[in-house]
């Protein structure tokens, strides 16, 4: 258990033990449908599970850093359609970062990370980053909760220590985004127990592959699409390869880049003489 939880304080205690320099994490994810054979807390189990490893790392390097409970219902209408799915409205989501912001900011501390575990929230939390900026001059950053892999899967396969790698062989064609390769096995690592691999299924549409400007994952053309456009198991990606295994390893790989960025973070200012 993380020592490093704000809401285990007393507001006496919380008001003594943050200062200027102190960041908040606020993991971000969702409760949404991830196929047959993951949970619908896929998204919020993992955001907090990463970030408190994150935040207790990163607390033992030395840095002023605190997390807050996971914000678990998010803007997940892209699987509207699923039973179990439980998502706000972007103006109910973006007034609820307001909210909090506004609370952060009665803080002594002046710096708010939303630590994201679910892709349908990244375009909002970069507005929210500008609006909390603007309304109440945090330092506001949004950081991804685990990462990905270079290469054509969750692994990047190749080189000489590639038959050792428990990544290499899961080859989504770049659009492994959702309930696949490596969100099945960062729950096999985490929560063995809420998946059931008798029922995880390869769903990769192979069509978006072909083009070379739209896609997932920084290509430079997205698109609006909901998760049942490509079927309706509600999986897109792979994940029959997934493994605890490689679940390990995403989780390490995953800890210590955030860590790296929480070390940015703190060192970062916007302008000479700015907070």
């Amino acid at each position: 258990m993380t020592g490093r939880r704000l809401v285990e304080l007393s507001g006496t205690a919380a008001t003594t033990a943050l200062g200027p320099d102190s960041i908040i994490v606020i993991p971000t994810g969702a409760i949404e449908h991830h196929g047959p054979h993951l949970p619908l807390n896929t998204d919020a189990l993992l955001a907090g599970e990463l970030a408190e490893a994150a935040v207790d790392r990163a607390a033992a390097d030395g840095l002023d850093i605190w997390i807050l409970p996971t914000l678990s219902y998010t803007k997940s209408d892209e699987h509207h359609w699923a039973p179990g799915t439980i998502w706000l409205s972007w103006e109910t989501l973006m007034a609820t970062l307001v909210d909090i912001g506004r609370s952060v900011a009665a803080t002594p501390a002046r710096t708010l990370v939303f630590m994201n575990g679910h892709g349908g929230n990244g375009a909002l939390l970069q507005v929210a980053n500008r609006e909390l900026r603007r309304r109440f001059g945090l330092r506001t950053f949004t950081m991804p909760a685990g990462i990905q892999r270079a290469g054509t899967g969750a692994g990047a396969g190749g080189g000489a220590g590639a038959a050792a790698d428990p990544l290499a062989g899961a080859d989504e064609l770049g659009l492994g985004i959702h309930a696949g390769h490596g969100e099945t096995s960062l729950v096999l690592h985490v929560r063995p127990d809420l998946v059931d691999m008798s029922l995880a299924e390869r769903n990769v549409p192979e069509h978006v592959a072909g083009f070379e400007y739209i896609g997932f994952n920084n290509r430079p053309v997205s698109f609006g699409w909901m998760s049942n456009d490509f079927g309706p198991s509600g999986v897109i990606g792979d994940p029959t390869l997934a493994s605890a295994e490689a679940g390990a390893t995403l989780f390490d790989e995953s800890v210590a880049a955030s860590v790296a960025a929480l070390h940015e973070i703190a060192r970062f200012r916007h302008g000479a003489g700015q907070s």
